[in-house]
């Protein structure tokens, strides 16, 4: 019996070992995440581990309430501690979660705490951690040193002022942290706050909103903004993914009647999110930005817990894989005018593994190694399981050894221990295909594709 989540924790044999050797102390691109650049800018020390541990992680929530915990304990009104214990309570029975790994490893690696986490350990634990988060060093900047966080992006709406990222970049923080365009208020022109934003994106750049062009003038104006700081990536949650062409003047009567504050129909929604995806996709090639495309999520599915206490609370769940027809329409139409610029491809829904990494083969090219990725297995499928199958199907499909590999997708500081997760399980199963006879045992070779897909690929595909 091997001990539990010891130096060997995923490793399976001498090959395995070897690797994840090579590769475990490589620098962390994390090139999508939800961090609050407000925190990173000034530093953030944290009061106690309840605030950085369970502070808006939904993962944690889902499974609180699973275990019968009342609301009161996860986003309630309930003391830090005894939120704490219902944690410790709940994280003791989640046998084969991945949160089990991550809670684990992460109070091993930032906490230096190596017992089991539980009801019966929760106060000596509570008091371990507290002990560290009280240290001088342990703040924002000093964990991203401690764990050789390179770079990372967050998440940025086109109407965020980058106040934070433009103090950041002043700071003298080792770490660099860039913003990433997330156009969501402008893509949802079916949402009752749409000609309200349009009037934020006009009073911003002094373009005239009141028709497509105009619009797109005050979009295409932000996201020269966010390139002169440090942008080269955007991200979109096509939830779902649609192509519907229509002509100019058809776009422009929909974003006229959407000002007008009147209801747009599917159709009218799908055209516009059509045509403004389009302009997108072409200005973000001209930058020689990644255009980032998740999918197969279905948000909000709890009415009265969303009214309650909002999004991103636990309520989203994995939608169907419809995806094939609009995202090979959406990317031939670029491709056509040779406008089709760096692309990742996610999928909630593991079913859409094996499109994704078929789809992407059709879009290579342009002498950029891997120009088109598969994405890391993403939120729900962001286990083992999930991990092994994304990047098995990319073997099979693809390319894996330019695969540009994790990233962390996350609102916590204490989320990197992911990528150490992440590397375990590529060093264990680029060795499970040597151990089997189905790769030869170079170790050089082996090292170059562990090394690419841990770190390098990403460094390189980004050109942070």
């Amino acid at each position: 019996m091997k001990p539990f989540m010891d130096a060997d924790f995923l490793l399976q044999s001498g090959t395995a070992r070897k690797l994840f050797d090579a590769v475990k102390d490589l620098p962390i691109i994390d090139y999508h995440c939800h961090l609050n650049p407000k925190e990173i800018a000034e530093n953030k020390r944290f009061k106690n581990i309840t605030e950085i541990w369970l502070g808006g992680d939904h993962y944690k929530w889902r499974l609180m309430r699973a275990n019968g915990i009342d609301e009161t304990y996860i986003t309630g009104n309930a003391s830090d501690y005894d939120k704490f214990e219902k944690w410790c309570e709940t994280v003791e029975d989640c046998i084969g979660s991945p949160l089990y790994h991550w809670t684990h490893l992460e109070l091993q690696r930032y906490f230096g705490y190596n017992e089991t986490l539980s009801r019966k350990t929760a106060k000596a634990a509570w008091e371990a951690c507290n002990a560290v988060i009280a240290q001088p060093d342990f703040t924002v900047w000093g964990i991203f040193e401690r764990f050789n966080v390179e770079s990372l992006c967050t998440t940025d709406d086109p109407a965020d002022s980058l106040e934070y990222h433009q103090q950041i970049a002043k700071s003298g923080i080792k770490t660099k942290v860039l913003p990433t365009l997330r156009p969501g208020k402008a893509m949802a022109i079916a949402d009752a706050g749409f000609a309200a934003y349009a009037k934020t994106l006009s009073d911003l750049t002094g373009q005239t909103v009141d028709s497509f062009d105009g619009l797109w003038a005050a979009l295409d104006a932000r996201i020269d903004f966010f390139h002169a700081n440090g942008c080269r990536l955007s991200d979109h949650a096509l939830d779902p993914p649609v192509f519907e062409a229509a002509c100019d003047g058809t776009i422009d009567g929909i974003v006229k009647k959407a000002l007008r504050g009147e209801a747009v129909t599917a159709i009218e929604d799908a055209q516009y999110k059509t045509a403004l995806m389009l302009r997108l996709g072409r200005k973000y090639a001209a930058l020689g930005w990644t255009m980032q495309l998740h999918m197969c999520a279905f948000r909000n599915n709890n009415t009265r817990m969303f009214q309650a206490i909002g999004a991103d609370t636990g309520y989203d769940s994995i939608g169907d894989a419809s995806v094939v027809a609009p995202i090979s329409r959406f990317l031939d139409a670029l491709e056509q005018d040779n406008a089709l610029p760096k692309t990742i491809l996610y999928s909630l829904n593991p079913a859409a593994d094996d499109l994704l990494a078929a789809m992407i083969g059709n879009f290579q090219g342009g002498g950029v190694k891997g120009k088109m990725q598969h994405g890391s297995a993403w939120w729900f499928n962001d286990t083992k399981t999930g991990m092994v199958k994304q990047m098995t199907t990319l073997a099979n499909l693809g390319m894996l050894a330019r695969f540009i590999g994790m990233l962390t997708d996350s609102r916590s500081f204490l989320s990197y221990t992911r990528h150490e997760y992440f590397r375990r399980i590529v060093a264990n199963l680029l060795a499970e295909w040597v151990e089997n006879g189905e790769f030869p045992n170079d170790e050089e070779k082996l090292l170059e594709i562990a090394s690419g897909i841990s770190y390098t690929n990403a460094k390189e595909y980004f050109g942070f």
